[in-house]
């Protein structure tokens, strides 16, 4: 079984495509044509998102159609210069005659399993830089998304994919499980849940298949001493009601400097006490959102919006839970919807403590009026964004990496980093007619390699040998 298998995926990293190279003029002129295909059926995606996961008109817009298209027009710019032949400099001196190139090339076929809450975004930027990066691509859309999805890839084929270029698969869970099981697999991507996540992590560890895993967070909005409390009421709130709190970089915990608590409730219960129902992906997401509501009450969380939410289907209020305790399970929880807890700090070793609580770190907000403050925590925090004073919107930059961290999954999606990780670095070398003679040196010329090593040496004592 296993050399059939390093035999398949052997023959899909040598398959030639019609496509060219990575990023080759023919790709790119593809990427030009999915964009502006993209831009013109805005009509048909606000449809489809709105009937499928009840998304609004000017987040379909917005939040899914802006950012795809930017992305489009920045790999058709951009994506040449990144993945072009790279001359490796510095070259010591008995290296004489060598020169040596980085030279990125397609991994083969990645397998794409898509994920609903931001259906034409997420999957359309990952099928993007799968293809630049000359790739063969085979995609399982989402079952809650199946037509929005389909209506993605059709145009992708429109623009210029064939069926060998671009594979599609049903949009059921029993196709995903089939996908990570074929000999024919060289890269997974896989965004969703944790505990799903660990599955396909464990699928793709056995057959030794590399995986770029970007999956739950539990995210926190940082308020220093100097933040404006306003401000940060705003984002913060704005950040949580975006797709009705089913982003994987919504915040999910507000930790805020005790000496502007007070000023920060008062700018965070207006907005709560107005909040709009809203409808979850499914009736067992809604239920969750409550019983983690409830959960905070009985704990002494107080509600911002003063009133709970005694429905029954899937429908939900966005909540801030005040006050709430580090005990409570919505402090650190697994979930999808428009929760965020509050609570307040004295110390930096106070903030990272509680900020650290879930283990779940995709993108974390400072506010603060002094963007140096917010350096000095970046490398504390864990996550693979920072924003400042601003909550989930920079992440639409096309250039942008997410990079997950600890059980948010691991490699790196979108951006220059997530382009880069569709292909493999190979290291090619040419020697000249001016060498160094092959094989073992006379003793002459040992001697100066001694001495050689030695001058790099002077000066240094080295500690004694304890063996």
């Amino acid at each position: 079984m296993l050399p059939s298998v390093a035999s398949d995926r052997a023959r899909t990293i040598t398959e030639p495509s019609r496509l060219g190279s990575p990023a080759s003029s023919q790709r790119r002129e593809w990427v030009r044509r999915f964009g502006r295909l993209l831009a013109a059926d805005v009509d048909m995606f606000v449809e489809l998102a709105g009937a499928e996961i009840g998304k609004p008109e000017w987040e379909t817009v917005a939040a899914e159609l802006l950012p795809t298209v930017a992305s489009c027009r920045w790999h058709a710019k951009r994506s040449h210069r990144i993945l072009a032949d790279r001359r490796l400099r510095d070259r010591p001196w008995w290296l004489l005659g060598q020169s040596t190139r980085s030279r990125r090339v397609p991994l083969g076929r990645v397998g794409i399993i898509a994920t609903w809450n931001y259906p034409i975004q997420l999957l359309g930027v990952q099928l993007v830089q799968a293809v630049m990066g000359g790739n063969r691509v085979v995609v399982k859309p989402s079952e809650r998304t199946p037509r929005t999805q389909a209506r993605l890839l059709e145009l992708a084929r429109h623009a210029g994919l064939d069926e060998h270029e671009l594979d599609i698969r049903p949009a059921d869970r029993e196709a995903g499980a089939a996908l990570l099981e074929e000999p024919e697999l060289d890269h997974v991507v896989f965004t969703g849940s944790t505990a799903v996540g660990r599955h396909v992590a464990i699928a793709c560890a056995e057959r030794l298949i590399p995986c770029t895993m970007e999956l739950s967070g539990c995210d926190s909005v940082v308020l220093l001493e100097d933040a404006d409390p306003v401000l940060a009421a705003r984002a913060a709130w704005a950040g949580l009601l975006m797709n009705h709190g089913q982003t994987c970089m919504a915040p999910r915990r507000i930790l805020v400097h005790e000496s502007i608590d007070s000023a920060f409730g008062a700018a965070i219960v207006p907005l709560a006490a107005g909040a709009p129902l809203r409808r979850l992906a499914d009736r067992s997401a809604a239920v969750r959102h409550r019983e983690l509501v409830a959960d905070a009450v009985r704990r002494g969380a107080r509600l911002a919006s003063l009133v709970e939410d005694p429905r029954d289907d899937d429908m939900v209020r966005a909540q801030v839970a005040m006050d709430c305790p580090v005990d409570a399970e919505a402090f650190s929880a697994d979930h999808f919807g428009p929760l965020v807890v509050t609570t307040t700090w004295r110390t930096r070793e106070e903030l990272l403590e509680r900020h650290r609580r879930g283990g779940k770190h995709l993108a974390t907000s400072i506010f603060t009026r002094d963007p140096r403050r917010a350096d000095d925590l970046v490398g504390a925090l864990g996550g693979g964004m920072v924003t400042v004073n601003d909550t989930i919107v920079p992440f639409a930059h096309p250039a942008s990496t997410l990079a997950p961290h600890a059980d948010s999954g691991w490699g790196a999606s979108q951006g220059i980093e997530g382009l880069l990780t569709m292909t493999r670095p190979v290291m090619v070398s040419r020697t000249g007619r001016l060498r160094i003679p092959p094989g073992e040196p006379d003793e002459r010329a040992k001697g100066m390699l001694r001495r050689l090593v030695d001058f790099q040496g002077r000066g240094v004592t080295p500690p004694p040998n304890r063996d």
